[in-house]
């Protein structure tokens, strides 16, 4: 099978000290963090937290897509709660996440719809896809 690919973008992050008072800077300077570790300890955000805003911010962006595609107006009110879990199971680290989408308004099968489309869509879905145990709610 041949596929064709274009890079899009890459993202240049370094990061130095991990969760324990690190820093992560991009190297266009847009993204300056203090790393702490997970459950309030220190000034910084965790890697837990990005990844939940990296994910809902790309989540949101396919709902987009899907919705065009399908010629639906999506609501002025739609946001996404997203949450990720970091357990310990087995002796080792794993993640799991919730996506709580809402979109206002919408019927509630046209809004599933948006959702499971958008699913195949975003890279950070795509990614995490038999890797991580994922829910996904939908409120209308």
């Amino acid at each position: 099978m041949n596929s064709q690919s274009k890079l899009l973008y890459t993202a240049r992050v370094r990061t130095t000290g991990g969760r324990e008072g690190g820093t992560s800077r991009s190297s266009d300077g847009n993204l300056d963090l203090r790393i702490s570790p997970p459950g309030g300890h220190g000034t910084g955000t965790n890697p837990e937290q990005l990844f939940a805003a990296g994910w809902s911010t790309c989540f949101e962006s396919a709902i987009g897509i899907a919705a065009r595609k399908a010629k639906v107006a999506l609501p002025p009110g739609l946001f996404i709660d997203a949450e990720v879990d970091l357990s310990l199971v087995d002796g080792f680290y794993t993640l799991s996440a919730r996506l709580d989408v809402h979109l206002p308004g919408v019927p509630r099968d046209v809004a599933q719809a948006l959702v499971d489309e958008a699913h195949t869509l975003c890279p950070y879905s795509r990614a995490t896809h038999g890797n991580i145990r994922v829910a996904t709610t939908v409120t209308v």
